[in-house]
């Protein structure tokens, strides 16, 4: 079996106005679909974060994995290294691709790989990884501060019709009662049982006070997380990390670094998580040597792919840290790979973060995905268990020239709202 065609298609999928410690999410997400066809007309699906630099990227990696055996991923890989790699770039002349980049066109190629290999022989993803170790994949409602409006083409309106979670869609949530209410509607809508709060947008006692407030409405039992993204100094990090000891499940990067999150530790006594500190395998002696974080949120599309992902929980494993992945805005292609990923996955204990209940538009036949009581349920049909609705992926890719956006820009965003306003690195 060889790969006759490689097809790349950047999309964009509406997106609330959603606010963060860098900004505010844009009307649209970009992401990039890739689709990889085989010579007994066997495709795979691959979905990874989009921007103009990342199409362009694939396009070119496209050049070398027409040709290949998609089971040969090692050769795959390599391959795209040489392409768009220094040794390959020094070649032509030409800048190489930024190594962050690299990795997203690995997971994007090899997704799609597995989304075909396991089509060909008739088994689901997961079983190529390993096999299952659960059936059903937790995960955790994502909640964000945010403006009045649903994004996309309603822009910051709203639409009068709307009913359970697509009306709370659209309101604003700005203090504790608008981030009680949106918990208590995304978790009747999708039987969410912990509740992630992305935090560094608010002052930093504002996001603690939405904390406890939802620690009373929600009771002791339910599992919740607050992420400020770093924005926050040390001596912050530490005084609300006290006013949340025994509230939270985990605490996610209140600080920038591995050194400042091992001192937060040293401190406070709620496990640390990060999706920032620790990133890379290059980043692994550091957390091992400095203790930085007890818990690891992985995501394929940032660690190079699944097989990337699975060595990543096993050193997990080996230093004693817990897992639990990662999420941007995304479409079902990222959902399926997410749910197999961690249905192989042993250590993954922790319920997974999902932006999917913000997004309405899909690339899937049958549509969107359903969550069962807070949990995906892992096909067991052969390879993602997905199909492309090509229609679909023609409209949002229309959508995607339309929009006229290129790359996430959330500073850019806020700027439209708060003219003036900058990133910090440090705001709090």
């Amino acid at each position: 079996m060889k790969i006759t065609e490689m097809h790349v298609t950047p999309i964009a999928i509406s997106d609330p106005p959603l606010l963060n410690a860098a900004g505010l999410h844009a009307p649209y997400a970009l992401r990039t679909i890739v689709e990889i066809v085989a010579d007994n007309g066997i495709y795979g699906l691959g979905e990874v974060p989009g921007s103009a630099a990342t199409t362009a990227a694939l396009e070119a990696a496209g050049e070398v994995v027409i040709g290949q055996d998609p089971f040969q991923l090692n050769a795959i890989n390599a391959a795209i290294q040489q392409r768009l790699g220094p040794d390959g770039a020094a070649n032509r002349d030409q800048t190489p691709w930024n190594p962050r980049r690299l990795t997203h066109i690995f997971s994007a190629v090899e997704v799609a790989c597995f989304d075909l290999m396991g089509k060909a022989v008739g088994r689901p993803v997961c079983d190529l990884l390993g096999g299952r170790v659960r059936d059903r994949v937790p995960f955790s409602a994502y909640l964000f501060y945010k403006f009045k409006g649903a994004g996309g083409a309603l822009g910051f309106g709203t639409d009068p019709n709307a009913t359970g979670w697509a009306a709370a869609r659209q309101k604003a949530a700005l203090d504790p009662d608008g981030i009680v209410a949106e918990a208590q509607a995304m978790c009747d809508a999708f039987g969410f049982k912990s509740i992630k709060l992305k935090g560094g947008a608010m002052p930093p006692d504002e996001e603690a006070d939405a904390i406890l407030a939802m620690y009373e409405a929600f009771g002791p039992g339910t599992p919740l997380r607050l992420d400020p993204n770093a924005i926050w100094s040390m001596e912050t990090a530490v005084r609300i990390g006290k006013r949340l000891e025994g509230v939270l499940e985990y605490y996610e990067d209140p600080v920038r670094g591995q050194e400042a999150m091992a001192e937060v530790g040293k401190a406070v006594t709620i496990p640390r998580a990060t999706n920032m500190c620790t990133t890379s395998f290059d980043d692994i002696p550091g957390s091992v040597r400095l203790h930085s974080e007890d818990i690891i949120l992985s995501d394929h599309h940032f660690w190079g792919g699944l097989r990337a992902s699975i060595e990543l929980a096993r050193i997990c494993r080996t230093f004693g840290r817990g897992l639990s992945m990662h999420s941007n805005s995304h479409a079902g292609i990222s959902l399926a790979a997410m749910a197999h990923l961690a249905a192989a996955t042993p250590n993954l204990t922790y319920a997974c973060d999902t932006h999917y209940p913000w997004q309405s538009e899909e690339v899937i036949q049958g549509g969107r995905m359903q969550f069962d009581d807070g949990a995906i349920v892992v096909s067991g049909e052969p390879g993602l268990g997905i199909e492309l609705d090509r229609q679909a992926l023609a409209q949002l890719h229309e959508q995607y020239k339309a929009c006229g956006l290129t790359a996430r820009n959330d500073e850019v965003e806020m700027q439209k709202v708060q003219p003036g306003w900058q990133f910090m690195a440090t705001r709090w």
